[in-house]
């Protein structure tokens, strides 16, 4: 199981390594040459001291122009330390590998990103030793992937999309339309992408609904997350019968998400629609009313176009 955001991150650069450079030309607009191949590193930079120091991700990138070594840091808040830590990893892989390093750090946090962005300078003021500028994926440049068509053409970059976006009130929309675009990729693939979003979700409310939405796929079944959440109680009652009934099961778990969409978004839910949300079988209307509780101001709009 991955047990942290870190050990997620490096699952999901090792999935798709491509994604961290198709992130700078597209999001922060770096002319980053196209890779022939990326290859991943060992991310321990331990010295003969007993001091250990590592990297969450390390990928080292072959290019037309050049080799160059993509060191990836996950930041969840402003951490000082950093100030030594990073301009050591840089320097150290130079030493190690010869080709250039390019540190990219990914935060949740628009504040963090605002932190992480800031030069560290080292030296006499005004003549720099030693000068880092880290390259910062965050919330405030990180498309908002909310539509299943744009997730479908780039499921990793809607997966790093909720990753930076998973809180607040566009996420039951970005989460939704994620969740429909790891059907259209292999299960293997999308189980990878499953844990990494679980791990990253920092919200219980979201963490809840992403879990609730994956029950309605149906390799989850298979996959070692679904155990946890069994374990928690979060399953309980679904399993049984789910080879004969999976239609049932999953117009039951799409129900249960519409309702928690509308609750986390702060929409009282009468009985009178929560019933008729828990009595419909038709996964095609569930999915509609699913969309429109992602935007609806009112319960019974869920019903206002029928």
């Amino acid at each position: 199981m991955v047990g942290s955001s870190h050990e997620a991150l490096h699952r999901i650069f090792q999935k798709d390594p491509a994604l961290l450079t198709r992130a700078l030309q597209r999001v922060l607009h770096i002319p980053f040459p196209e890779p022939k191949e990326i290859a991943a590193l060992n991310v321990d930079l331990t010295e003969i001291e007993p001091v250990e120091r590592r990297v969450d991700t390390l990928l080292r990138a072959e290019t037309e122009e050049g080799t160059y070594l993509l060191v990836v840091e996950s930041q969840g808040k402003a951490d000082d330390r950093k100030r030594g830590s990073w301009p050591y990893y840089l320097s150290y892989l130079y030493e190690k590998y010869r080709c250039e390093p390019v540190l990219i750090v990914i935060t949740q946090s628009s504040a963090t990103a605002k932190w992480a962005s800031r030069p560290i300078r080292l030296g006499f003021p005004g003549w720099d030793s030693l000068t880092v500028r880290p390259l910062v994926l965050g919330p405030d440049n990180v498309p908002v992937i909310a539509d299943e068509r744009q997730a479908e053409r780039d499921v990793p970059l809607a997966v790093l999309s909720a990753m930076t976006h998973g809180r607040g009130p566009q996420a039951p929309a970005i989460l939704e339309s994620l969740a429909a675009a790891l059907r259209t990729i292999d299960p293997d693939s999308a189980a990878v992408f499953v844990q990494f979003v679980d791990s990253c979700l920092a919200d219980p409310q979201a963490k809840q609904m992403w879990r609730d939405l994956m029950t309605a796929i149906q390799y989850f079944w298979r996959h070692p997350l679904a155990e946890q959440v069994r374990a928690e109680g979060h399953e309980e009652g679904r399993e049984e019968g789910r080879e004969e009934g999976r239609v049932e099961g999953r117009a039951k778990g799409k129900a249960e998400t519409i309702i928690q969409i509308l609750e986390w978004r702060g929409i009282p839910v009468p009985d009178t629609v929560r019933e008729r949300v828990n009595a419909c079988t038709d996964l095609d209307q569930l999915k509609v009313w699913a969309q429109r509780a992602v935007h609806a101001t009112d319960a019974a709009e869920l019903f206002t176009a029928e």
